[in-house]
C-alpha cells in the first residue's frame, strides 16, 4: 500500500464502470462492429477494442473511422441505434453488489464513467441504481477523462478533499483523471498502472477498507 494513502481516511469510493464494475467487453464490441459492419468495415482489431473501452462512444466511433469521409455518417448512424440490447452482454464484476452492500452506508458511492446516454439504463438493467450517491457521466462535463473535470465534480458535490476518497480504474485514462484530481487511485485487475494500490477483487478492497488488508 502507497504510505500516503490513509485508508482510515477514505469516505468516498468512486468507481470507473467498463472494465470495473462490468466486464463490459463483448457488449463493446457487439456495438461497434454493427457500426463498422453498417458502412462495409470489418469487426474491430485489438488496439481499436481497448481504444472503445476508455472512451466516449463519439470519440470511439471517430478513431474507428479515423479521417474517413463516413465519420458524419457512422456518428449519425450510432445516434440512430440503442445500445440497450447490448446492456445484457454486460457481466456484473464478481463480488461487486457484496462489496457495494459493506460500503453502504458509511461510505459515499459515486461513478465517473466515459459513458454518456447508457449508464442509467446499465444500471437500472442490472439493479444497481440504489448503490450510488452520484452518478457522472460524460454528459455531465464539458471534458470527459482523462480531464479530471468529472472527478473533481464529485468531489465537490460531497464537499471532500482528494485524499478523503480513492477511484477504483483499470485504464491510463483513468490513471491520468486520478492523477490530476489527486485522487489515490486503485487499480483494478491491471498491474501496468501506476497506483496507491493494486487489487484484483473486490474481496480484497474491503479487507485494505476494514485494515485487514
Amino acid at each position: 500500500m502507497d504510505p500516503k494513502l490513509s485508508m482510515e481516511r477514505v469516505r468516498l469510493v468512486i468507481f470507473d464502470c467498463d472494465g470495473v464494475m462490468f466486464d463490459s467487453k463483448d457488449a463493446n464490441e457487439a456495438y461497434y462492429n454493427q457500426i463498422l459492419a453498417r458502412f462495409g468495415n470489418p469487426p474491430m482489431n485489438r488496439q481499436q477494442s481497448e481504444y472503445v473501452h476508455m472512451h466516449t462512444a463519439d470519440e470511439s466511433v471517430a478513431y474507428l473511422f479515423g479521417d474517413d469521409t463516413l465519420v458524419e455518417q457512422a456518428l449519425a448512424y450510432r445516434r440512430q441505434i440503442s445500445y440497450f440490447p447490448f446492456i445484457p452482454l454486460m457481466q456484473v464484476e464478481p463480488y461487486l453488489k457484496a462489496f457495494l452492500e459493506y460500503l453502504r452506508p458509511t461510505y459515499k458511492t459515486a461513478i465517473s464513467t466515459n459513458r454518456s446516454d447508457t449508464m442509467h439504463r446499465v444500471l437500472l438493467d442490472h439493479g444497481l441504481q440504489a448503490y450510488f450517491d452520484l452518478v457522472i457521466s460524460s454528459l455531465d462535463v464539458i471534458r470527459p477523462k482523462p480531464h479530471p473535470e468529472s472527478l473533481l465534480k464529485i468531489l465537490s458535490h460531497f464537499s471532500l478533499s482528494p485524499d478523503e476518497a480513492i477511484y477504483v480504474g483499470d485504464s491510463e485514462v483513468d490513471e491520468l483523471a486520478a492523477k490530476a484530481a489527486g485522487i489515490p487511485l486503485v487499480a483494478y485487475k491491471n498491474r501496468d498502472l501506476s497506483a496507491a494500490l493494486h487489487v484484483e477483487h473486490f474481496k480484497g478492497l474491503q479487507r485494505l477498507l476494514e485494515g485487514k488488508g
